[in-house]
């Protein structure tokens, strides 16, 4: 029975070891065969040869392999051994021996981890693990010496096998690879040894395999993108299906523009990829089929044509062609002007009320209104050493709110100012004070907080002789000036900019005087 199992196994091998390679075992090339050789570590009642290299059977084997995804192969892999053992000298066994001839079944499902996860799949180092259930036909020969009585272990059966392994294989070329593997081998219930006495459970006899083999790959070269050229010559291997390719598998380009046919929008005309293969002879990024102007460069959403001025309208077009960039203009590009009082509105500082280009497209003031702010400030009184203000303030500042709700464009600028009696700084904060005052009365009718602005400048501005009484009570006054958005504030024209106006002195505390202590009278 050995020898007729030998023989099979080595017929078999024969036109294996005749196959030329081929392509590795992919997508493309799904099928491959392997021959290996192992060696086989027995444990069972006899002992354990598990690791011990010195006990070591060896034989051959064959996988035929199929691809099923990148990470997930399919196999089927026999192989063949004689395992052998003796006992030493001495009771129980003495004497006892068994051969027996094992052949191997089993189908293979292996999981890679060269499938882009760890491992590129086309990696040099390929690990894998396998899971393999199968079939396990035993042969055994042998004699069973136990107290002094001999038994004949000739036996022929069959078993179902648990087959794992974890392995490695190494892609030496493309289509080649050496593969080791190390795995489990336990036929359930088996009797390997002969032995009479058995375990309880299933895993009673078992073996270890260690293989070391070659895989080589065959089959049809793949066309993945149908495109009629092979993979392995295919440049353009994603052509869409349906598109004409050369010999290359590239798509055909008539036109010689780097575009293919099949997305040139212009195919008989060499033109930019930008473009979709169409020309542009102005070279302004506007294909000329699309291009108004196709020979003078200009703008996308002007269909080609030129805007020197930007202002969206084309030159041809334009009857003001020198516009500031950024100026709104009408659809013949000239500056917009809502009023209609000949101001452009960019240059008008009222744009939605007219004016005379003389008052920078702003209505001019009444001259009887002019009069009432000149003479605005003889009527403005506040109480002694107070910016409280006294009634009779309060008709001027009332004209002073009709006036700017007139003119809603015009800001004020109110300047409070003192004579030279008193310290410095106090007199700043008190014309400070004042000035604020009188903005505080005018907001409260109404007027924006941002169209008046208020300043105090003490002493340092007078207008008359501070050396009289009358030259002081001039000096003690409070301007009032309208103008233009944009324009400067008059006072600030006039008298420059305000200065800073200190802080209140903190008033120190009253210091507490500690009382006198009066002397006890002496005693008589």
């Amino acid at each position: 029975m050995k020898h007729l199992l030998t023989t099979c196994l080595a017929l078999g091998l024969i036109p294996l070891a005749a196959t030329p390679p081929a392509q590795a075992q992919t997508a493309d090339k799904k099928t491959a065969i392997s021959l290996f050789g192992s060696a086989y570590e027995y444990k069972g009642n006899y002992g354990s040869g598990f690791w011990d290299w010195s006990s070591n059977n060896y034989g051959p084997g064959i996988s035929f392999n199929r691809y099923l995804s990148p990470g997930l192969d399919l196999g089927l892999r026999g192989g063949y051994v004689e395992i052998k053992k003796s006992t030493d000298a001495g009771a129980p066994f003495y004497g006892s021996n068994f051969a027996t001839n094992i052949v191997n079944v089993n189908l293979a499902l292996k999981l890679k981890l060269n499938n882009g996860w760890a491992f590129k799949e086309d990696a040099f180092i390929q690990p894998y693990l396998l899971a393999a259930p199968g079939w396990t036909y035993t042969s055994r020969e042998g004699t069973f010496n136990r107290n002094g009585q001999t038994l004949d272990l000739a036996e022929d059966k069959s078993y179902f096998d648990v087959f794992g392994a974890a392995g490695i294989n190494f892609r030496l070329a493309d289509g080649v690879g050496l593969f080791v593997q190390t795995g489990q081998h336990i036929p359930l219930k088996a009797n390997l040894d002969g032995d009479l006495t058995r375990d309880d459970n299933a895993f009673d006899d078992r073996f270890l395999e260690h293989t070391v083999g070659l895989t080589v790959a065959f089959g049809k070269m793949k066309d993945a993108d149908g495109d009629g050229v092979a993979d392995r010559k295919d440049k353009c291997p994603n052509t869409p299906q349906g598109v004409a390719v050369d010999a290359t598998g590239c798509p055909l380009d008539g036109d010689k523009d780097g575009v293919p046919d099949y997305q040139d929008k212009c195919p008989t005309e060499a033109g930019l990829a930008a473009l979709e293969g169409c020309p542009d002879r102005d070279s302004d990024g506007v294909r000329d089929g699309d291009d108004a102007c196709p020979d003078t460069p200009g703008k996308a959403e002007l269909r080609g044509c030129p805007d020197a001025d930007n202002d969206g309208v084309t030159d041809a077009s334009d009857k003001c062609p020198d516009t500031p960039a950024g100026v709104a203009v009408d659809a013949n590009g000239c500056p917009l002007d809502k009023d209609g009082d000949g101001v452009p509105d960019y240059q008008d500082r009222c744009p939605n009320r007219p004016g005379p280009a003389s008052n920078k497209g702003c209505p001019e003031m009444k001259v009887e209104e002019k009069k009432k702010l000149q003479e605005a400030t003889k009527f403005i009184q506040f109480d002694f050493n107070k910016a409280t203000l006294k009634p009779i303030s309060f008709p001027t500042l009332d004209g002073l709110v009709q006036i700017l709700n007139a003119y809603p464009d015009y800001s004020l600028g109110i300047s409070a100012h003192a004579d030279n009696k008193g310290d410095d700084n106090y007199n700043l904060r008190l014309s400070d004070e004042r000035a604020a005052s009188a903005r505080t009365y005018m907001l409260s009718k109404g007027i924006p907080a941002e169209r008046i602005v208020s300043h105090g400048y003490g002493e340092s501005k007078p207008i008359a002789d501070n050396a009289t009484e009358a030259g002081r009570a001039v000096n003690r006054r409070v301007e009032f000036d309208v103008y233009l958005p944009g324009d400067p504030n008059p006072a600030e024209t006039k008298y420059g900019p305000a200065p800073a106006i200190p802080p209140a002195p903190v008033k120190a505390a009253p210091v507490k005087k500690a009382p006198v202590k009066k002397a006890a009278p002496k005693r008589r």
